[in-house]
């Protein structure tokens, strides 16, 4: 007999080798090179790594293709895919790559390896866990999206002048609600606020012009990449 009774193993214990590898892994819909089209580091040849799955219904969608499908892919392969394309900028997006927790380690592995790292976020889902190093893009939902009741607003506190905060408007009523946000919340004294027309909903004329008869701290842009492939994805 042996002098220590055995302890009995609990389903928790032996999980199935393909469980634990596939809790390592995230679902990815693509991996491209491409320019970066909004936020403050617009221009830049970037690597977009678009995660699969998102808890919203935009409107004005343009990455519904992401919402199903997609292939496991391991962290240390995705990190290893970035470094070959040979660019310093990686963008992290979706969907909502948020909705999958393993999103925060894999910002956290691409700056250990030296990128610098965005994170394109609904909004509707808490940051305060991202890694700090990650540049924060947090898309404001406006009731044009038909999303606006799914923002978190507590996340807004939690942002710095490394992060910021985007507005897709689809209308003039968009912009009215937008521009009450920036006031009530005082978002650019936290960080870096921009207002982007919907693509083919609003003329950006109109909206420039609103920024600038307000006077409005925030900064117009156009969605490049829309201007330059229209919504093709992969670019």
């Amino acid at each position: 007999m042996d002098p220590l009774p055995r302890l009995r193993e609990r389903p928790s214990d032996r999980e199935r080798p393909s469980e634990i590898v596939q809790a390592e892994r995230l679902k990815v819909t693509e991996v491209f090179l491409s320019l970066q089209g909004e936020s403050r580091s617009v221009g830049w040849p970037t690597v977009f790594i678009r995660l699969t799955g998102c808890p919203l219904r935009c409107r004005y969608c343009d990455s519904a293709y992401a919402f199903h499908g997609g292939e496991w892919r391991s962290i240390p392969e995705l990190v290893d895919q970035a470094r070959a394309f040979g660019v310093r900028h990686v963008c992290v997006t979706g969907g909502e790559p948020l909705a999958q927790r393993r999103c925060l380690a894999l910002l956290a592995a691409l700056c250990d390896a030296g990128f610098e790292v965005s994170l394109e976020t609904s909004g509707a889902l808490d940051v305060a866990a991202v890694d700090a190093r990650v540049s924060r893009v947090l898309d404001l939902k406006t009731p044009g999206s038909g999303e606006a009741q799914r923002n978190r607003l507590d996340n807004l506190p939690l942002l710095s002048a490394k992060d910021q905060v985007k507005f897709v408007l689809c209308d003039r009523a968009d912009y009215d609600w937008a521009r009450a946000m920036l006031a009530d919340h005082r978002l650019a004294e936290r960080c870096e606020v921009l207002f982007s027309p919907s693509f083919g909903q609003l003329a950006p004329r109109d909206l420039a012009d609103w920024i600038v008869a307000d006077r409005l701290p925030v900064r117009f842009q156009l969605q490049l990449h829309k201007q330059l492939w229209g919504d093709e994805p992969g670019r």
